[in-house]
């Protein structure tokens, strides 16, 4: 019996979705959900096992004109992902009148590699809008499959498997069965601790933001957890840590909650806030991030 394998990446504009759709689609929890536009840094792959088949999700930042060196290396990831796609999930939603980012939509319509467009938040408006939409994104990507969806609901996200298997490769798998990321456990606790912080705070200072987990001790019946949270002022230092330390500890006791959720264990988190100032505006700081 054949065996199906392939990269399906996910590009769009921010606060579309695109997170939200990877993990339906997985089954799983890996990618951070906000309502704020830009929570997703990092190319971040989550991976469907089957007996016949393997995807590999690319859930990507959304897609932006650079203000920061970090914006930079972010777009890097969306441009490497649709070079390397076997399939390309295309999310705006019917908020969203075109995309803003034109360059990238060009590239888009350049591409060879099938392309699968969803109109998500279909829910929010009426049919007669959600038609419009649909209809405006099929002439704009006429080689395109243009499917109406709601990420949120999971509605209509089973057909977009179908249409993806319909169009992968076949292939042994390109990773180890058991897997569901090729990200190591530190990278989605920083993560969590990250949405925790986009969640608790508000304007810039989440943006300004950066999670380093510096140790991580796996013992019989507990899991003990040090991260700093990285900000660009001391200002914002205080912000975060909050009047006697309240905001850090809410920050710490929602972030341990969903963390112990995800390793399935107890979880002992310490967190402490230091200054890198500007370190999203400098290569080299960018680079010890992960970046």
């Amino acid at each position: 019996m054949s065996h199906k394998s392939g990269f399906v990446n996910i590009v769009g504009s921010p606060n579309v979705g695109k997170s939200t759709l990877m993990n339906q689609l997985l089954g799983e929890k890996l990618s951070i959900v906000t309502s704020k536009a830009q929570t997703t840094r990092h190319r971040i792959r989550g991976i469907l096992n089957h007996e016949d088949y393997q995807i590999v999700f690319s859930d990507t930042p959304g897609v932006v004109n650079a203000a920061y060196e970090l914006h930079e290396s972010m777009m890097k990831y969306v441009n490497t992902s649709l070079r390397d796609a076997d399939v390309l999930l295309f999310i705006t939603d019917v908020f969203e009148d075109t995309m803003n980012h034109k360059e990238t939509l060009a590239k888009i319509k350049e591409l060879n590699t099938p392309v699968i467009c969803l109109v998500n938040k279909m829910d929010l408006r009426d049919q007669k809008v959600v038609g419009e939409r649909l209809e405006y994104w099929q002439k704009e990507l006429p080689n395109a499959t243009v499917l109406p969806v709601s990420a949120l609901h999971n509605f209509n996200v089973d057909p977009i498997l179908k249409l993806i298997l319909d169009q992968l490769p076949d292939s042994p798998a390109y990773f180890d069965k058991e897997a569901i990321s090729d990200r190591p456990m530190r990278f989605f606790i920083s993560e969590i601790i990250r949405e925790k912080i986009f969640l608790n705070l508000k304007k810039e200072v989440p943006y300004a933001c950066e999670v380093e987990v510096t140790e991580y001790i796996e013992e019989d019946d507990i899991i003990r957890i040090r991260a700093n949270i990285i900000v660009e002022r001391d200002s914002q230092k205080g912000i975060l840590i909050g009047a006697k330390g309240r905001q850090l500890k809410y920050i710490g006791i929602d972030s341990r909650k969903d963390i112990e959720k995800f390793l399935d264990k107890h979880v002992f988190l310490q967190t402490f806030v230091k200054v890198d100032k500007d370190w999203r505006n400098n290569e080299g700081k960018l680079k010890k991030y992960g970046y």
